[in-house]
């Protein structure tokens, strides 16, 4: 367990809070058009990735990797971010938050699994309250930008209607249907545009069109040398 300090945005307040971090858990395969997650399952199979265990898929990795960094160090040039909103269980309230689940891709093409423990998660620093954004969930917009050789370009952007209801995916991964106390969890993500590559930095954000507000954070990519 670790511990990390946030500030929460309650529109005309902020105030710091430090949450114990004991487990970190990515749910993937989390929208809501069976046909399209079906679609694009097989094209991954014909990839040479395999077909997740199940839908939605709630993978574990460590919680240390979660970190509030502006820069993040990655062995070999073959890994790249991708915009989620994160969930922070505490004392029977749920913060809202965003992250990035960065990834080995070629790690990934072998074992999803182990993928997701070979990079550090950035998340920003701002959370919500759930109870502050539930009666308009649907309309938050995730967004991303990759800067690739010193060009911006908007990388993945979506609302999240497009995703299981917030109070389903806690439903179906966790005992009771309660999100555990000191429990991060990334919801899922969009499509890249144009398709997933590596960038020298990734911007990412969630945007409250309602209460007219957005967390934002971003983190440079520093590449490790692979030696064999």
């Amino acid at each position: 367990m670790f511990d990390l300090t946030f500030t929460v945005d309650a529109q005309d307040t902020t105030t710091p809070l430090t949450l114990p971090i004991d487990q970190m858990v990515i749910a993937g395969w989390t929208g809501r058009d069976a046909v399209a997650r079906d679609k694009h399952i097989a094209e991954l199979e014909a990839m040479g990735i395999a077909r997740p265990a199940s839908t939605p898929i709630y993978y574990r990795a460590s919680a240390r990797r979660l970190i509030m960094e502006d820069s993040i160090e990655c062995c070999g040039g073959e890994s790249s971010g991708e915009v989620e909103f994160v969930l922070i269980g505490w004392q029977g309230r749920i913060f809202v938050g965003c992250g990035s689940d960065h990834t080995d891709r070629k790690v990934e093409a072998y074992n999803v699994t182990v993928s997701k423990q070979m990079c550090d998660k950035p998340i920003a620093s701002t959370l919500w309250e759930l109870e502050d954004v539930i009666g308009h969930w649907d309309k938050m917009v995730l967004r991303s930008y990759a800067t690739i050789n010193g060009e911006r370009v908007l990388y993945q952007e979506g609302t999240l209607d497009a995703m299981l209801p917030v109070h389903d995916l806690i439903a179906r991964g966790f005992e009771a249907g309660k999100l555990p106390d000191g429990c991060a969890m990334f919801g899922g993500t969009f499509a890249a545009k144009g398709g997933i590559r590596p960038a020298d930095r990734f911007d990412f954000e969630l945007e409250d069109p309602v209460l007219k507000r957005t967390i934002k954070h971003g983190y440079e990519v520093v590449t490790l040398p692979v030696l064999g």
